[in-house]
């Protein structure tokens, strides 16, 4: 497969047409990463699921790695709009107790939707082709910084902040909530990662108690 070069994102500019192909070849992708896995993804079976010419990969994108990233791209920001709606939903994160209620149930959509299966394979697919790794993990930043700032939303001046810093800890949900989704991915089975998910809430809303934490939803 293709090195991976600069990150490539649907643009928009140019024809409504050329727009267009470009939407069609990343929903291409997305879907042969789902049912196919990476080892599947090759211009030509992306070419044919899109309706396109194989030669249309190379033109728009440059490479079947960077249309791969393109497609990983839209499927995270798809999950990160998902993400923030869900926390405004919340009347945002109201304590670390809400925060693991709305990781939960989002954690299951992905499932769902096999948004899981587009990020495994991208990670999986890292090993064989060189410069594709740095770029997925260039990927993760954003999910850091959200996780950061809903932790610090829910913290508020609570002294545990003080404690153990909102980045430290946001690095390390993000680890474990990737490592779930890969886990519940591979085994077929998500029963594990939902009763951590529960045994979770327990402590949030222990530590909570311990901190004085309110929920907002408690706060008169």
């Amino acid at each position: 497969m293709a090195k991976a070069g600069t990150p490539s994102t649907v643009t928009p500019g140019g024809s409504a047409r050329a727009v267009e192909t470009r939407r069609l070849l990343v929903e291409a992708a997305i879907t042969t990463l789902k049912e196919d896995g990476y080892a599947g993804a090759s211009a030509r079976a992306i070419a044919a699921r899109a309706g396109s010419n194989q030669g249309l990969i190379f033109y728009h994108f440059g490479s079947v790695a960077n249309l791969l990233l393109a497609a990983l791209d839209a499927v995270s920001d798809v999950r990160l709009a998902h993400y923030g709606a869900a926390v405004e939903r919340a009347g945002s994160v109201g304590s670390l107790g809400d925060f693991v209620d709305a990781a939960r149930a989002i954690f299951q959509e992905d499932l769902d939707a096999g948004y899981v299966t587009v990020l495994v394979e991208m990670i999986a697919g890292a090993s064989a082709t060189p410069g594709l790794g740095v770029e997925v993990a260039a990927r993760l930043g954003p999910w850091t910084d959200f996780t950061r700032q809903a932790i610090e939303q829910a913290w508020g001046d609570a002294p545990l902040g003080a404690v153990v810093p909102a980045t430290d800890l946001a690095y390390g949900v993000v680890a474990l909530y990737l490592g779930l989704e890969m886990l519940s991915h591979l085994e077929g089975d998500r029963a594990p990662a939902m009763a951590l998910f529960s045994h979770a809430a327990q402590l949030a809303g222990l530590l909570s108690a311990l901190s004085g934490v309110q929920s907002r939803k408690d706060v008169p």
